[in-house]
Formats: structure tokens, C-alpha cells, sequence
């Protein structure tokens, strides 16, 4: 079977990114499937003894079970909580897009499956005229949506959307992540039926509050990563 690959970006920062692709590289392993994870940037990353770790990243890995190299996984990491361009210059470096795209193509021969999580929103910039859109595209991977209810929800999927249509970036579909606990409110209830029905782009999977992170037990990204990927052949 020809590998098979998703990026996952989302409407915005914290919106839970991590979570869903971690949630699903989860459920594939829990399938015995062999699927590899990549974040190509991490900023914001913690330090220990001097070194870089890119705590995301490292989640990644674990979900997937995977063992290869971080910086494999994420070939650019920068202490600065700030976009990939912003850091990159407050290092005195510059990113390497094609440093990106053969750390992509190496992972690809090592898995069957890929999970590709982005930094950011779409329009976060990695170079001076490169922005996650360019890299979703550069990649040729199709592209999931996280999103999360309530005020403001409409505006930022529907931004996100338009952004990737323009580019020609086929969208398998759009998450919602419910990152906080909160009573449902008229916006929250409304939103998501008002967002399928103006960007026709299906709502494909919806996360619950999981307050303990992915669970041991019965888990919501089973029938995501099924709906997601062919692999039952």
C-alpha cells in the first residue's frame, strides 16, 4: 500500500493540534499500524541541560510509538515562544524548507503512514515568503481542520478554509476540540452547523473535554483515524 499522509493545522494557536494528531497516531497504533509523526518547527521549546526538547514533539513520538530521531521528527527548534520566521531571526539562522522536505521523505520510507502536525495557524509565517499553507503544499498532503466552539469559531475555520481552498489544498475535513469544560452556550450550538453549512467542508470528527488527556480505555479518535485512513486493505 502507497503511503498515506494528513497534515493537521488548525484556526489558531492552543487550539488543540497536538492533542488530535497525538489522539490519532494513538488509535493507528492501537490498530498495529505503522505510522510516523512530524512537526517541522517547534517553537517554544523547554530546555534541559543546555539542550532543546521539543515536548510536543516527544508526545508525538509516544502516541506513535515510534523511535526515530527528534530531530528527525522536527528538524528546526527554537527556545522562543514566537512564530518560525520571528525565531529563526532572533537566532541569527534561516530555515531550510528543503531541510524540511527531505526529513519528510525520509520519515515516508520508514512508515506507511504519516501524521504531519503544523505551528500555528496557516498564515504563520516560516520564512520571509513562506507560510504553513506553502508547507502543506509543498508536502501534498491533504489537510484536516482543528477548530473549537464558540465565539469567533466561524470567522477563524471559515479564514482557514478559504486560505487552503485558494491554495488548491484538498481539506479531508474539520475537528472540533473541546479544550475547556464549559456549559454549551447559543454561539457553541450554533456555530459548527453554521460553519459546515457555509464552507460545505464536513465536520468529520468531534472531541469531548478529556480532562486526563487521551485515555487508556475507549477512545474518540478511533473512529477519526478509521475515517481518516485506509486501513483495512
Amino acid at each position: 500500500m502507497a503511503m498515506q499522509g494528513i497534515f493537521i493545522t488548525g484556526t489558531d494557536t492552543g487550539v488543540g493540534k497536538t492533542f488530535v494528531a497525538a489522539g490519532i497516531a494513538s488509535a493507528l497504533l492501537k490498530q498495529r499500524v505503522n505510522v510516523g509523526v512530524m512537526k517541522p518547527v517547534h517553537t517554544g521549546c523547554k530546555t534541559r541541560h543546555g539542550a532543546l526538547i521539543p515536548q510536543d514533539s516527544a508526545l508525538l513520538a509516544r502516541s506513535a510509538g515510534v523511535n526515530d530521531p527528534l530531530d528527525l521528527i522536527t528538524p528546526y527548534m527554537f527556545r522562543e515562544p514566537v512564530a518560525p520566521y520571528v525565531a529563526a531571526i532572533e537566532n541569527d539562522t534561516e530555515i531550510d524548507i528543503d531541510r524540511i522536505t527531505e526529513s519528510f521523505k525520509r520519515l515516508c520510507k520508514r512508515h506507511e503512514y504519516m501524521i504531519v502536525e503544523g505551528i500555528g495557524g496557516v498564515l504563520v509565517p516560516i520564512t520571509q515568503n513562506f507560510y504553513v499553507a506553502d508547507l502543506i503544499k509543498r508536502l501534498r498532503l491533504p489537510a484536516i481542520v482543528v477548530t473549537r466552539p464558540g465565539l469567533g469559531t466561524i470567522n477563524h475555520t471559515i479564514l482557514t478554509l478559504y486560505c487552503l481552498q485558494e491554495r488548491k489544498i484538498p481539506i479531508k475535513g474539520i475537528v472540533v476540540n473541546y479544550s475547556l469544560k464549559r456549559k454549551g452556550t447559543l454561539s457553541e450550538k450554533r456555530c459548527l452547523e453554521t460553519i459546515g453549512r457555509l464552507s460545505r467542508i464536513p465536520i468529520i470528527g468531534s472531541i469531548p473535554y478529556l480532562s486526563k488527556g487521551i485515555p487508556a480505555g475507549p477512545n474518540p479518535f478511533l473512529k477519526l483515524a478509521d475515517r481518516l485512513f485506509d486501513i483495512r486493505g
